[in-house]
């Protein structure tokens, strides 16, 4: 890639995807109950060898998978993304027993990952954990809750985050992976508008020992923040993937359609608002490859460039779906259009895994360090 332009190479995978997803994920997708994990689709995500794919690959190679599965099929896109973000702690700080354990059932589809960070008293605020993990002989006992998890309660393992240094803040979390069916372990959905399950965690003294750490004990937060700023720009690929989905709708529509004696496009309203949607996807699909690059190359700057691009293509997107939705009229609106799809699952991507909000704390943060850094 030069310039933050794919290849040859790259160019033909994504096509190859997104047909992929158009037709035999799609078609999994359409039987999938909302609200449920869709084990045959992750299988088939297995199959194809794209949840393998999630380990070792780098941040670009996630970013074209996110971005092109979910110009055609916006429930593959996650059910492949949440597998990386509940595995990939494992697959980064994991013990050789905890990776061959997992690793493998989770690259076949066999087994469902989830990442449970959030709870209901510490959302943006992660460093606020407070489910405990209390020493109890030479392992813990979590107590406490999770909230807003994605793949809960239907997950196979999840990595959890506890607090095992009280008032430590950031510095006193460790990162466990918990199996689910360890005693005291439940949990329930949660009514929401997503397609996949979100639910909660209950943690009633379940068991943990040194040999469910990730990493190492009161380092959990770097785990945490270490896969957020992996995934972060690959939330940025998934909008711009929605983004470019919405872009492409309105050029159709907007070239068929006939109103005011002529079409849509030649109305120059519409036109220049076709123009600006275009230009805003790109300027985010350029930011989106720029961090993911940054990443791969182990630059200095990832949490920063992470925290633009999620920002700018979130915020890109929930531009574009609803301009598109707007010159598509009331069509756009009927439930089963893509757009009323995508009207949906667009709102999400600016909250979760830092909402909007956070970025722009986190670049703020970065930007005045880095001056304060230079200035000495």
């Amino acid at each position: 890639m030069s310039a933050f332009s794919l290849g040859p190479e790259q160019t033909a995978w994504c096509a190859e995807l997104r047909a992929l997803a158009a037709g035999r994920l799609r078609q999994l997708a359409d039987r999938g109950e909302p609200g449920r994990v869709n084990r045959p689709l992750l299988a088939e995500l297995g199959r194809l060898g794209l949840l393998a794919r999630l380990f070792g690959s780098g941040a670009l190679d996630l970013c074209l998978m996110r971005e092109s599965l979910a110009q055609a099929c916006t429930e593959a896109e996650t059910a492949l993304a949440l597998q990386g973000l509940g595995a990939h702690p494992v697959h980064a700080h994991g013990t050789p027993a905890q990776r061959g354990r997992w690793l493998p059932r989770v690259a076949d589809g066999s087994a469902v990952a989830a990442f449970a960070l959030s709870e209901p008293g510490a959302g943006s605020d992660a460093a606020a954990l407070a489910l405990a993990a209390e020493p109890d002989g030479g392992g813990w006992r979590l107590t406490g809750a999770k909230c807003w998890i994605s793949n809960a309660p239907e997950a196979d393992l999840y990595t959890v985050f506890a607090r095992t240094t009280p008032g430590a803040g950031a510095r006193g979390v460790t990162a466990f992976l918990v199996p689910a069916g360890r005693p005291g372990l439940t949990g329930g959905p949660l009514e929401m508008i997503s397609p996949h399950p979100v639910g909660t965690l209950d943690f009633d003294a379940v068991p943990v020992t040194a040999d469910d750490v990730l990493g190492e004990p009161d380092r959990g937060f770097a785990v945490a923040m270490g896969t957020l700023n992996l995934f972060r720009p690959s939330v940025g690929a998934f909008a711009v993937g929605m983004a470019q989905a919405a872009l492409d709708a309105t050029l159709a529509h907007t070239s068929r359609r006939e109103a005011f004696q002529g079409r849509l496009m030649d109305l120059q309203a519409v036109s220049h608002q076709v123009a600006e949607m275009a230009l805003r996807t790109e300027a985010a699909r350029l930011m989106v490859y720029a961090a993911a690059t940054a990443y791969d190359a182990g630059a200095a700057d990832v949490p920063r460039r992470a925290a633009m691009a999620k920002l700018l293509a979130t915020e890109t997107a929930q531009y574009v779906v609803d301009t598109a939705v707007q010159l598509h009229g009331a069509r756009a609106l009927c439930r089963g259009h893509l757009l009323e799809h995508l009207y949906r699952e667009v709102r999400a991507p600016r909250i979760y895994e830092g909402a909007s909000e956070v970025q722009r704390g986190i670049i703020a943060k970065e930007l005045y360090a880095t001056a304060h850094k230079e200035a000495r």
